[in-house]
């Protein structure tokens, strides 16, 4: 048992500090950008483990933009109030979606050309669509839901298929946890004066 939980310490840990992190995004509590922040700073180690290089290259991302949406969710007005959980404006839908294409076809050939990753489709993919996904959740946008949902199913696989048995288990009840969060939101909307 010790050498298992050994092996699988950043696992673990990162794992608990994800379902920290959901709680707080499910709450749509400032809290989740210190635990996020944490939990990305051990994911680069974990991942890099793993070969997940792409990964690995996110949760840099994800450090400056846990930076980024601690001050946009509290400072994020013109009349610095904490930021209201809105819409995805229409407008940007295409633009991000080709955002998405090109920033996944561009990973995927680093991933092919310079690193030895036997998953550089699902890898890359992850690694794009969750670029649009902080983007997102960092606006208070609603629908981050829908990205994440997309994002935790193949990662859930994906980590199961790499050997990091618990943080494939957390994506598996992120899904159930994003259907929740959205339908949570959706009512903070829906309910909030206008």
């Amino acid at each position: 048992m010790t050498a298992f939980i050994s092996a699988h310490w950043l696992d673990i840990t990162t794992t608990l500090l994800g379902l920290l992190y959901i709680l707080f995004e499910y709450r749509a509590s400032v809290w989740l950008w210190f635990v996020g922040f944490l939990m990305q700073a051990l994911g680069i180690v974990l991942y890099y483990q793993k070969g997940l290089y792409a990964d690995c290259g996110m949760e840099f991302y994800y450090l400056s933009m846990t930076v980024y949406g601690y001050w946009k969710w509290v400072h994020g007005t013109a009349e610095k109030k904490e930021l209201p959980i809105t819409r995805f404006p229409r407008r940007l839908i295409i633009p991000w979606l080709a955002i998405i294409l090109a920033i996944w076809g561009i990973i995927y050939w680093l991933l092919i050309t310079f690193t030895n990753s036997n998953v550089p489709a699902a890898d890359s993919f992850t690694t794009a669509l969750s670029i649009v996904g902080i983007w997102a959740l960092a606006h208070k946008y609603l629908e981050q839901w829908f990205i994440w949902i997309a994002v935790d199913v193949v990662t859930c696989i994906l980590y199961f298929y790499k050997d990091i048995p618990f943080k494939g288990g957390l994506y598996a009840l992120y899904v159930v946890i994003a259907i929740f969060g959205y339908k949570k939101w959706k009512r903070m909307i829906d309910n909030r004066p206008i």
